[in-house]
């Protein structure tokens, strides 16, 4: 039983949106003006900038390799599917760490309008989670349309602040010279902890890889999807944030958990506020519904290609749809969002998200065909995207690093219990003979970590050089 293809270009380009669009832009400004102060402004340009780098590397990899699954897909293409399995699974392990991010947000913005004592928060993000998990189980194409619906009214309250801004600005000049005066009163020190945060809220763009096999004519839709979505979440990124940091003093937006509430109601009062406040509800509604539906087609992917338990590849006989995978993330999505802490599941996202842009990298470097000439950059982007995600790996903290490094080596034990006997022949055969692995790398490119040699062999020859 095969997957519909449903989606369309306005779909998968809201898809990219909403994912990318959620409760980040309704919490990290007043994070980062904690961290570094209005000089934040900045890392929100740069860390547009790193982000669709990597989400170009994204589209020509899914113009070379349009198949359900995304970055494990470019990734087994380019090397094997060792390589693409470590990639899946640290994809995979980052957005299931995302998404009780929302519902944590979720339930955090309801209080707006409730207060939640600690049970009813519980029952609060376990409604959001499995009503979400539902609707998609019920139809990528309904849950598109969804999410198409959610996304436009996500950006109607952040088009009101900016409108709005900007004529404040126009009337009080004084309040928006004021507030960026001291522009980097805490310094650098934390540049890259802000950078990190800032990048997480850029994330999204690679969800719109996923669902490959239910797109129409996926080699022209996902490239122009995905770089239509990152154009225009950048500019409301920028605008949002400028508008932010010109309202309100940095020291008291750093003190607040919901800084568009609390500058929406300087800019219009309490209509401004609840106008924010539906927003944010809606705005994490939209992106965890993307989220889950990237992450299922992620996970059915790797299954349905033996990497995975047979489990995660069942489709409804009614709605075909990978059923069992939207509910198995659904379950592990409400534990996790009943203790965690959204500091280290943001921090711990980056790392895995980080490990498995840079193999996808590496894709596109073997996979890129240069007398494609309507993909440009796609020979340095792909180098410049590897430098950028190393950086980001080691601005995140040591014990997210160690604890990040120990989930991806518990995935090697996995590919090892789940793949096909020949892939481990095979990889038994690297290690044993230096003899074996020249002959198979000079017969047959498709053998275990060939192309990876090969890669290093070409980088060697042009440091050389």
């Amino acid at each position: 039983m095969t997957l519909k293809k449903a989606l369309t270009y306005f779909d998968l380009t809201s898809i990219v949106i909403g994912s990318i669009v959620g409760a980040d832009i309704y919490i990290a400004s007043a994070l980062s003006a904690g961290l570094i102060g209005p000089i934040a402004i900045l890392v929100w340009i740069i860390a547009g900038i790193f982000a669709t780098i990597i989400a170009l590397v994204f589209a020509y990899c899914s113009y070379y390799v349009p198949k359900v699954g995304g970055p494990f897909a470019f990734v087994s293409e380019a090397f094997d599917d060792f390589f693409g399995f470590i990639t899946g699974w640290s994809i995979w392990i980052a957005e299931l760490i995302a998404l009780p991010v929302f519902a944590i947000a979720f339930s955090r913005y309801l209080q707006y309008f409730v207060v939640l004592d600690f049970y009813q928060q519980i029952i609060i993000k376990g409604l959001f989670i499995f009503a979400l998990t539902y609707i998609n189980i019920r139809g990528v194409k309904a849950a598109g349309k969804i999410n198409d619906i959610l996304t436009i009214i996500k950006l109607a309250p952040l088009v009101i602040l900016i409108i709005v801004g900007f004529g404040f600005f126009a009337f009080n000049p004084e309040n928006l010279t004021s507030n960026y005066t001291s522009f980097a009163p805490q310094g650098f020190s934390n540049f890259g902890a802000a950078l990190v945060l800032i990048f997480w809220a850029y994330v999204g763009f690679e969800m719109g890889t996923l669902p490959a096999s239910e797109v129409k004519n996926p080699k022209k839709t996902i490239p122009k999807a995905i770089i239509t979505g990152m154009i225009i979440v950048t500019l409301f990124y920028l605008l949002t944030n400028f508008v932010v940091y010109g309202t309100i003093n940095w020291k008291d937006l750093a003190n607040s958990s919901t800084p568009l509430i609390l500058v929406g109601g300087i800019l219009l009062g309490s209509i401004g506020a609840i106008i924010m406040a539906i927003g944010a509800l809606v705005s994490v509604t939209g992106s965890d519904e993307s989220g889950t539906l990237g992450t299922a087609r992620l996970s059915y992917a790797m299954s349905i290609d033996g990497l995975f338990p047979k489990i995660f590849s069942k489709i409804h006989s009614k709605y075909q749809t990978p059923y069992m995978a939207l509910t198995i993330q659904g379950v592990i999505a409400f534990s996790l969002s009943i203790y965690s802490e959204l500091s280290f599941l943001i921090s711990f996202s980056v790392f895995n998200l980080s490990f498995a842009f840079i193999l996808t990298c590496l894709a596109l470097i073997v996979l890129r065909r240069n007398t494609v000439k309507k993909l440009y950059g796609q020979q340095i982007l792909p180098w410049v995207g590897i430098i950028i995600c190393i950086y980001l790996i080691l601005s995140t903290s040591l014990y997210n690093i160690i604890i990040g490094v120990m989930i991806i080596l518990i995935g090697i034990p996995l590919y090892v219990f789940f793949s096909p006997k020949t892939d481990i022949y095979h990889l038994k055969q690297l290690f044993i003979s230096e003899e074996a692995i020249f002959i198979r790398r000079m017969k047959r490119k498709e053998r275990f970590l060939s192309n990876f040699l090969r890669l290093l062999y070409k980088l060697y020859r042009w440091i050389k050089k």
